[in-house]
């Protein structure tokens, strides 16, 4: 397949499918004239790694995730530590956006919205540190 092919099968761009080749995640094959030729498992790989991109997993975390995909011999525990640090950093994520939220909620309620110049917004956002 060339890369327009697998680029539709795996749903990925072709930049980000040249980008995951440069970092060594897929290494496909080269034709005569120096076309990327990809294989059925490269577009499985490709597609895995759209998959765990969508979910948040970095880099990193894909390119060890990848490598206990293809190790038959894997511990299961090991792709669960590697979930269950991901989902402990989006858990994290939400809690300091949910204070976000509920700071910029406050501002908007406290911010008369008017022809005033007086504004609780930007006097909040004049204070350092904020909190």
């Amino acid at each position: 397949m060339n890369i327009g092919d697998v680029s539709k099968r795996a749903s990925l761009p072709p930049k980000t499918i040249r980008y995951y080749e440069d970092i060594g995640l897929v290494t496909p094959e080269r034709a005569t004239n120096g076309y990327r030729s990809f294989r059925k498992s490269d577009m499985h790989k490709l597609a895995f790694l759209g998959r765990s991109r969508a979910l948040g997993f970095t880099i990193e975390d894909c390119r060890n995730l990848l490598a206990l995909w293809v190790d038959q011999d894997r511990a299961s525990a090991d792709v669960r530590a590697i979930a269950k640090e991901h989902l402990a950093q989006i858990e994290s994520k939400i809690l300091d956006l949910q204070e976000i939220r509920d700071t910029l909620s406050h501002l908007v309620r406290e911010c008369s919205g008017d022809e005033r110049p007086d504004c609780p917004i930007l006097k909040s956002l004049e204070k350092f540190p904020m909190k």
